[in-house]
């Protein structure tokens, strides 16, 4: 971050974004970068895109104005805000805007532009301090009205008006995000004011929104559910997350301390594990959530068994309560990936790779493709290792890399194997679509498993050996004595 006090970080600013606040001046008006840009800058991070605010024009010639430099896209019913894309940048452009709450929720507020607002004016309505500063990119002004230079430097999150700032409830989830994703810390009266907040008029698309942040640009995110603890959104919103907090584990197993903590423990190191292997965004959050949820049925199954805390059948005891907290969020696809099928997979199987490793000497291939048909084993892996590094002085990974090693090896990390005999091959013995012929399909594939079946010949050989002793002449149709196809298998 910037170093003397009144030093002002270079924002290196793109000559085409000067060229577009140049006309804006020369037209009378004055634009000024907003937000999540400015403070960004301050913290030494690149530019994503440009949010500019404009003050003294009207909508219609700022239109005109940003048509010189492009194709403009509007957005927005109650408040419009130009869109224009300037040589690969995203610039967003809009007015000052003046707001007031006419009903609940979200879209409750009576929003129109008005560009004779006073800085301050339209900086109040903004929500915590860090994001209310404005950066003028000609004169190289910095205006921070509201401290948010000093609280940045301090590291702490603060809202900007306590009268205004819980007219919109998803600020206290930005509060969760933002708390991690900056490591700050949440300011006592800021604290005290989400939590008097009401959330249940939030949509999940938006609840999602904000924790989808904290799984994808949290480098910590046991910090952003901490905050989620004390802010009450685990109480109000997740409360099947709430018992895990105080819930006792085994301490040869688990020397960290409760469920809680191990979660949040393991949380960081999925974090770090998913960076490390730079996974594409639907795969990210579905780790992510996949070790959020792992241990959620541990207060459910907690018992005590000749002195050691027990937690038999976790697995998959934790894939109801998974569903009501995916159900919140409203998760299920993420870019044509099957997200919630995922997270129920490896929250009922994180245990195999340790119980794998322990057994490793009966294992079989066929249990790593059985396995493999259930959830992806470079995932399961990954949360696997994450539950194995957040026990504190008890860590280790050595029976997670053996089963990636493994798995890798058979070729089944993503995905058992193609069957070798599909339906085409049983019509071109005779057989007829129907019952039966999944029946054996799925006889031959479990065989293919096994390793007792590996070319299409061994796989077509062993269809007719079921087809002859269940009666069906070798390319002839089924008899009508043969029974089910499966009852010697």
């Amino acid at each position: 971050m910037w170093g003397a006090r009144d030093e002002v970080p270079t924002f290196d600013v793109p000559e085409v974004i000067l060229m577009l606040c140049r006309t804006i001046r020369d037209a009378g008006g004055r634009a000024f970068i907003v937000g999540g840009g400015v403070r960004d800058r301050l913290l030494g991070l690149p530019w994503k895109d440009f949010d500019l605010e404009v003050y003294g024009i009207e909508a219609s010639p700022l239109r005109a104005i940003l048509e010189r430099f492009g194709e403009v896209n509007t957005v927005g019913e109650a408040f419009t805000v130009y869109k224009v894309r300037l040589d690969g940048w995203e610039v967003d452009v809009s007015l000052p805007r003046r707001e007031s709450k006419r009903g609940r929720g979200h879209r409750g507020f009576f929003i129109v532009g008005d560009p004779t607002l006073t800085i301050e004016e339209a900086t109040r309505r903004r929500d915590f301090t860090i994001n209310a500063m404005l950066y003028d990119p000609l004169t190289e002004e910095l205006l921070d009205p509201f401290g948010g230079q000093e609280d940045l430097r301090r590291r702490i999150l603060r809202c900007v008006d306590r009268r205004t700032f819980p007219e919109d409830s998803l600020r206290v989830l930005r509060a969760m995000q933002l708390s991690a994703r900056f490591e700050l810390e949440i300011e006592p009266e800021t604290l005290a004011l989400c939590r008097q907040i009401d959330l249940d008029d939030l949509p999940s698309e938006r609840i999602w929104g904000e924790v989808e942040k904290l799984l994808l640009l949290a480098r910590r995110p046991s910090m952003g559910l901490r905050a989620a603890l004390e802010l009450l959104i685990i109480e109000k919103l997740f409360p099947d997350l709430k018992w895990l907090v105080g819930c006792p584990q085994d301490p040869v197993w688990h020397p960290e301390g409760d469920v809680w903590t191990h979660t949040l423990l393991a949380m960081d190191q999925a974090a770090l594990l998913v960076r490390e292997h730079r996974l594409p965004k639907e795969k990210w959050v579905t780790v992510m959530l996949a070790v959020l949820l792992h241990d959620i049925a541990k207060p459910l199954t907690l018992k005590e068994e000749d002195g050691r805390i027990r937690t038999p059948g976790h697995e998959e005891a934790g894939l109801e309560p998974s569903r009501r907290v995916l159900d919140r969020l409203n998760i299920h696809t993420i870019n044509g990936y099957d997200v919630r099928r995922q997270v129920l997979a490896l929250v009922a199987n994180h245990l195999k790779p340790a119980q794998f490793y322990k057994d490793r000497e009966r294992i079989t291939a066929g249990a790593f493709r059985r396995l493999a048909a259930r959830c992806d084993l470079e995932l399961l892996y990954l949360v696997a290792k994450a539950d194995a590094l957040g026990r504190g002085p008890a860590s280790t990974a050595e029976a997670e890399e053996w089963f990636i090693e493994r798995a890798r090896t058979l070729g089944v990390e993503h995905a058992p194997p193609r069957p070798l005999l599909m339906g085409r091959h049983l019509l071109q013995l005779g057989m007829k679509p129907g019952p039966d012929m999944g029946r054996l399909l799925r006889a031959v594939y479990e065989l293919q498993l096994d390793g007792k079946v590996t070319t299409l010949e061994e796989a077509l050989q062993a269809a007719r050996d079921v087809l002859e002793r269940s009666g069906t002449p070798r390319g002839g149709p089924r008899s009508e004595t043969s029974g089910n196809l499966l009852t010697d298998q």
